[in-house]
């Protein structure tokens, strides 16, 4: 188990009135750390999207002009006669 460490930070009101009220005394730290830590990895996926966002370009893969239902439907035909139709 990582070893913890207080940290002081200020919740409106209504906020901690509703952790009060929605969690046991002995585990809103934990379900604080918990919500932080989804916040924080929904943070670094947002940011790892918007960074990787306009890599592929259209040129690098011109068989996806025409979208990619056709190119997969062009690699799932069969090479039997009479399939793949």
């Amino acid at each position: 188990m990582a070893s913890r460490k207080q940290a002081n930070f200020l919740l409106s009101e209504e906020v901690l009135e509703e952790l009060r009220h929605s969690v046991a005394k002995r585990e809103q730290s934990q379900f604080v750390e918990a919500a932080l830590q989804k916040e924080m990895k929904r943070l670094r996926l947002q940011s790892a999207l918007e960074s990787g966002f306009g890599i592929r370009k259209d040129t690098d893969h011109p068989e996806l002009a025409a979208g990619a239902d056709g190119f997969v439907r062009s690699l799932r035909k069969t090479t039997r006669p009479g399939r793949g139709k």
